[in-house]
Formats: structure tokens, sequence, C-alpha cells
């Protein structure tokens, strides 16, 4: 849940509320009474060191057996004792 920061524009006190989203909004100050106004607060999330770069989260290089357009097998032309488009049958094991 969030965090929402209210002050108050008679008082200057300032409130937290932990409140959701969709929750109405404080309208008036605990201490005194008066209007309160929402605060725009910087994010709790805090960003330390040097930077990302991109090998920080690159991903893993495919497998050296995968096919690549650089380098995908030749096509050779049929023999002469072969027919085109003739495809071979996957071994069964029962041979």
């Amino acid at each position: 849940m969030p965090l929402y920061e209210y002050k108050c524009q008679q008082c200057g006190h300032v409130v937290e509320a932990l409140q959701r989203a969709k929750d109405k909004a404080l309208e008036t100050c605990p201490k005194c009474g008066g209007p309160l106004r929402k605060l725009i607060s910087p994010p709790a999330i805090q960003f330390k060191g040097n930077g990302w770069y991109i090998t920080d989260y690159a991903r893993k290089a495919p497998p050296a057996s995968a096919s690549t357009p650089e380098s995908k097998p030749e096509t050779k032309p049929a023999a002469d004792g072969e027919k085109k488009g003739s495809e071979k049958r996957p071994s069964t094991g029962k041979d």
C-alpha cells in the first residue's frame, strides 16, 4: 500500500497516511482541523552505484549447434540417382 503525505494549509503540519490508490484523500488536519493538501513525494526506490550496463542482464548466447543465418548448411544439388524433392524417412529402429 502506498504512503501518501499531506500538509495542512493552516498550521503546516505534515500527515502521513497508508492508503490504497482508490481511497478518498484526507481533507482535514488532525491537529488543527484545517484543510490538507496532498504532497508529491519522491519514490521509495533508490539507485546506487555506477549504473546498469547491457552486460549486467544480457541474455545467454544460444548453443553453438543452433543454426544462425550465417551458419546455415548449404543445400547440395541432387545426385544423378536421387529424385528431386525426395525425403529420407526417419529410422524406426526396427531394421
